[in-house]
């Protein structure tokens, strides 16, 4: 269960990822080609108080849609994910947790992407200050715990980290 790489080409190269054409060749012998985008990493953060989970809603152009998801956001180079979770916190939702932990490390779609997404849960909040990016433009709020378990059964939160992070954080609890 190994693949030889054979040949590889940078097919593009961009800000926040880069895709490349790989050629490999199986175990078996059997060659074929492998197209891997190249991902700096993210973090998620799982914040929870009161019986209520803090998300954030923010359009998101791949699926034309506002979408409910827990605060996020990309590596910058060099960053460690720690130092980019509570950046990422106070940014997006004006919150600084007292005590933020690693809680899993999620690799949201192994067959062509490198993307690792460092998911932590967040406590003892209080309030920071936003600071959006200047391209970001999304709001937040709390919702009850049981209105959540209710939004995941019915599909109304799509997004897979949150997902993974609410699931989690819950068997966790």
């Amino acid at each position: 269960m190994n693949e030889k790489t054979l040949k590889e080409e940078l097919i593009y190269k961009g800000k926040i990822l880069n895709l490349k054409r790989i050629e490999v060749s199986l175990d078996t012998g059997v060659e074929s080609v492998r197209e891997i985008v190249e991902h700096k990493g993210a973090v998620a953060i799982v914040v929870f108080e009161d019986n209520k989970f803090l998300f954030v809603k923010q359009y998101r152009k791949a699926f034309e849609e506002i979408l409910l998801e827990i605060p996020a956001g990309k590596l910058e180079d060099g960053e460690d994910h720690l130092d980019c979770a509570k950046r990422e916190l106070e940014e997006e939702t004006g919150y600084i947790a007292e005590n933020i932990e690693l809680m899993q490390v999620i690799y949201p779609t192994p067959g062509f992407c490198t993307e690792k997404i460092y998911l932590y849960r967040a406590r003892g909040i209080k309030k920071g200050k936003k600071n959006f990016d200047v391209d970001e433009d999304l709001t937040s709020e709390w919702i009850e715990k049981e209105k959540v378990m209710e939004m995941l059964s019915k599909g109304e939160i799509k997004d897979g980290k949150t997902i993974i992070g609410v699931v989690l954080y819950t068997l966790l609890l």
